[in-house]
């Protein structure tokens, strides 16, 4: 990788599964050489802010998938990146929550699509490359 520059990046293909903090951390350095980046994100998460919102919302875990659009957006979009990492500390109902999770919580009731409401997520933050869940099936572990 010694060879390649921020404005020369190579074309090929990387595709990085898993969840979590480590796919963040992967994103994070792998953007800076490649620009064609696809993250498939497990979907057993069920921890925290995204365990209450698939208890009350019936919703896929949306923490993950978080993190990895969050990866994936532009060093240029901090702000917006920050935005979705927010996490609320006071407020009935509120406390725990991040902000990126309510959003994606809220884009798959408007779109009716757990698969939308990613793919809209993205485009907020000009994400480069792809976020898909590993499966959009309920999982447990």
């Amino acid at each position: 990788m010694a060879g390649l520059s921020k404005n020369n990046k190579s074309a090929k293909k990387i595709v990085i599964m898993g969840g979590g903090t480590g796919v963040f951390t992967v994103i994070t350095g792998l953007k800076k050489h490649f620009s064609d980046l696809t993250a498939i994100v497990s979907m057993a998460d069920d921890g925290g802010s995204t365990g209450v919102l698939r208890e009350e919302f019936g919703i896929l875990p949306p923490g993950d998938i978080r993190r990895a659009l969050i990866a994936l957006s532009p060093s240029s979009q901090f702000v917006l990146s920050e935005l979705f990492n927010y996490r609320f500390h006071e407020g009935n109902g509120l406390t725990g929550h991040s902000f990126g999770n309510l959003l994606i919580t809220a884009l798959e009731r408007i779109t009716g699509s757990f698969e939308k409401a990613v793919e809209e997520a993205g485009k907020i933050l000009s994400i480069k490359g792809k976020v898909i869940p590993v499966t959009l099936e309920r999982t447990h572990l």
